[in-house]
C-alpha cells in the first residue's frame, strides 16, 4: 500500500470530525438516539475537508482509475471528484446505517449530501433497508427519478447510478488462525480463571458508544441477578468498552453512567474478590480479542442501531469448536445474515433477559447446530468476497 496523508488541523478535528461527522451525522444516521447538533460552521468545515480529500485523490489517480470512497466522513467526495476527474470510475460504500427520510430530512444540507453521493457510479450500503432509505431521499430531497435500485441523474449527459446492499464482513481465515494458536488458547483459559472460572461467561465487546446498548445489557443482567435467575458465582459478565471520541460530551456522560452502573451491580452482588461484572475500558490487540472470544460462552450484541457489527462475525469465526451462543440485536446489520443467532430487541429488557437465559441453558447439540450454521454463513461471505463483489459490480455499473 502507498498511503497519502490528508492533514487536518486542530480546528478541522473540532469542527469537521468531532463536529459535523460525530455530533451531526453519526447521531442522525443512528435514528437520533441522541439529538444531533446543527452548526453552519461545521458544515463549512465538512465541505472544506471533503474537497481536500477529493483533490488528493484526483492528483493521485491514474487515467480511468477506480476510486473507492468510504463512509459518512466523505459523502461529498464522489461529487467533487467527478467534477475534477470525470474519467474516473468512482464507488462509495457507507459503513453506517442510512436513515429513513423523516429523520434524514432534519439535515439542513440534505440535498447537497445526496448530490455529493451521486457522484459515484455505484453506492453500496450494509442493508437493503439502507438502500431503500437512500432511494427515497433521492426522490424527496433532490427530486430525482428512481427505477428499481437505480437513480437517474440528468445534466451534461444522463447518468444512471446503481445502489445495492453489500453487507461487509471480516478476514475469516485470519481470525480462525488466531483462534487455533496455542498461546491464544492458553490466554483464553487464563481469562476464564481470572474471572473465577464460572460455568458461564457472558461477554460484550464494543466501542464505548451510545448506539451499542451497553446500558441495556447491564440492566438485563442486573435484573437477572436481582430476581435470582442467575447466581453471581455461576455467571460472570465481561464488558469490554473500547475508548471512543473521549472529547465529545455525550461519550463522557455515557462513560460515567456505564461505570456507575457497573459499580452499583458489583457493590450489590459481588462476593469477596469476585465481582459479577468485569469492566475493561481499554483497547486490545487482535490476539487478545480472539482469546476473549474463546473464553466466552455467550456473546451479547445489544446494539440499538448498527450498520453491521463485525464483533458478532469475529466471535463466530473464532469458534471452530462450534461452542458459543450469539445473542444479536435485530437492529444490527449482521442480523440479516446471522439468522441462527438468538435475535433480540434490546429495548425489550424482558425479552433480552429471556434470550440470555436461553443462551445459558441451551443444550450442547443446539449450540453446535446454531454455531455451525453461523460459521458457514460468515465463511461464505468473508471480507475478500465482499470487496470482490463490490468492485465487480462497480466495473459493470460503469
Amino acid at each position: 500500500m502507498t498511503l497519502i496523508a490528508v492533514g487536518l488541523s486542530r480546528r478541522d478535528i473540532a469542527e469537521y470530525y468531532e463536529g459535523f461527522c460525530n455530533a451531526t451525522i453519526w447521531p442522525l444516521y443512528h435514528d437520533v438516539i441522541v439529538a444531533p447538533e446543527f452548526h453552519r460552521r461545521w458544515w463549512d468545515a465538512y465541505v472544506s475537508v471533503n474537497r481536500r480529500f477529493a483533490e488528493a485523490a484526483a492528483a493521485a489517480a491514474s487515467r480511468a482509475a477506480t476510486v473507492w470512497v468510504h463512509d459518512y466522513q466523505l459523502q461529498l467526495v464522489p461529487g467533487i471528484l467527478r467534477g475534477l476527474r470525470p474519467d474516473l470510475r468512482i464507488g462509495f460504500f457507507n459503513h453506517i446505517p442510512f436513515p429513513g427520510y423523516e429523520i434524514f430530512a432534519q439535515l439542513p444540507r440534505r440535498r447537497q449530501i445526496v448530490e455529493g453521493l451521486l457522484g459515484a457510479g455505484l453506492l453500496g450500503f450494509q442493508r437493503r433497508s439502507d438502500t431503500t432509505n437512500f432511494l427515497r431521499a433521492c426522490r424527496r430531497a433532490a427530486g430525482l427519478t428512481t427505477r428499481g435500485n437505480d437513480v437517474l441523474v440528468e445534466g451534461a449527459g444522463e447518468r444512471t447510478i446503481r445502489t445495492e446492499a453489500f453487507p461487509i464482513s471480516i478476514d475469516v481465515d485470519a481470525m480462525d488462525e488466531l483462534a487455533t494458536r496455542d498461546d491464544v488458547q492458553a490466554r483464553a483459559k487464563e481469562i476464564r480463571a481470572a474471572v473465577g472460572d464460572p460455568p458461564t461467561v457472558l461477554l460484550g465487546v464494543d466501542r464505548l458508544d451510545y448506539t451499542k446498548g451497553i446500558l441495556h445489557r447491564l440492566k438485563a443482567f442486573e435484573e437477572l441477578l436481582a430476581d435470582g435467575s442467575v447466581d453471581s458465582d455461576k455467571v460472570r459478565m465481561v464488558v469490554v468498552a473500547t475508548p471512543s471520541r473521549e472529547r465529545v460530551e455525550q461519550y463522557q456522560l455515557l462513560r460515567e453512567e456505564v461505570e456507575a452502573t457497573v459499580g452499583r451491580i458489583n457493590g450489590e452482588y459481588a462476593t469477596l474478590g469476585q465481582p459479577p461484572v468485569h469492566y475493561l475500558h481499554h483497547s486490545y490487540p487482535k490476539d487478545e480479542m480472539a482469546a476473549l472470544f474463546l473464553s466466552a460462552d455467550v456473546l451479547l450484541v445489544t446494539s440499538l442501531r448498527d450498520g453491521m457489527n463485525l464483533v458478532a462475525k469475529e466471535y463466530v469465526a473464532t469458534h471452530r469448536d462450534e461452542r458459543g451462543v450469539l445473542v444479536l440485536s435485530e437492529f444490527a446489520g449482521a442480523a440479516d445474515e446471522l439468522t441462527s443467532a438468538l435475535l433480540i430487541n434490546p429495548h425489550d429488557i424482558e425479552g433480552l433477559k429471556r434470550a440470555i437465559m436461553a443462551a445459558i441453558q441451551m443444550p450442547p447439540a443446539e449450540v453446535r447446530r446454531r454455531m455451525r450454521a453461523l460459521r458457514r454463513r460468515v465463511r461464505e461471505n468473508d471480507v475478500t468476497a465482499w470487496a470482490d463483489r463490490f468492485l465487480s459490480r462497480l466495473r459493470a455499473a460503469s
